[in-house]
């Protein structure tokens, strides 16, 4: 029963973090030509706005808060592997189960639990940048915290599955990469 819950979880979580994943690279392409025109109208036409440069810094926390979760995914977040590397995936997938129910879940759970006020309490007055000429609606950006979070917490939640499932031996690592 949890081996086929856990195998239907992984693979809806995953589903989720991969689309979502893919969906916030095109704001790669996008900051690129943000941060191209800021660069061309500041340094050749000694014109900056401060919408744009604030643009540069929203897409910036959009795709790093929601492209969070893709990244783990893919086991291409920051790590120091001194050790980690040298493991067998047996213990590669220990590793991970203990880390993700020590720190990861509990950190996501701290994360969405402590951004709940900070992001109603901008809904609630409307903010907007404070600066003169900047962006509005600053809400919507910081409603991406708790959703990157809770992006996050879910594809741990399925790390936790599939590292259990290698360590116990219901599928070997080759499985657990696709």
């Amino acid at each position: 029963m949890i081996r086929k819950f856990g195998c239907k979880y992984v693979s809806a979580a995953e589903r989720v973090s991969e689309s979502v994943g893919l969906a916030v690279s095109w704001l790669t392409g996008l900051l690129v030509l943000v941060v191209c025109y800021d660069v061309f109208t500041r340094y050749l036409l000694n014109n900056s706005l401060v919408a744009v440069q604030e643009m540069e810094w929203h897409l910036f926390a959009f795709i790093f808060l929601l492209g969070s979760a893709f990244t783990l995914k893919h086991d291409r977040h920051v790590r120091v592997d001194v050790f980690y590397s040298r493991f067998s995936p047996k213990s590669k997938a220990l590793v991970n189960f203990a880390g993700s129910l020590l720190f990861l879940i509990p950190f996501c759970l701290v994360g969405i639990w402590g951004s709940q006020a900070f992001v109603k309490t901008s809904f609630l007055i409307g903010e907007t940048s404070p600066d003169p000429g900047g962006l509005p609606a600053r809400f919507i950006l910081k409603s991406a915290i708790p959703i990157g979070f809770f992006l996050v917490l879910l594809q741990g939640i399925a790390l936790s599955f599939k590292s259990l499932a290698i360590a116990l031996g219901w599928y070997d690592d080759e499985e657990a990469a696709t």
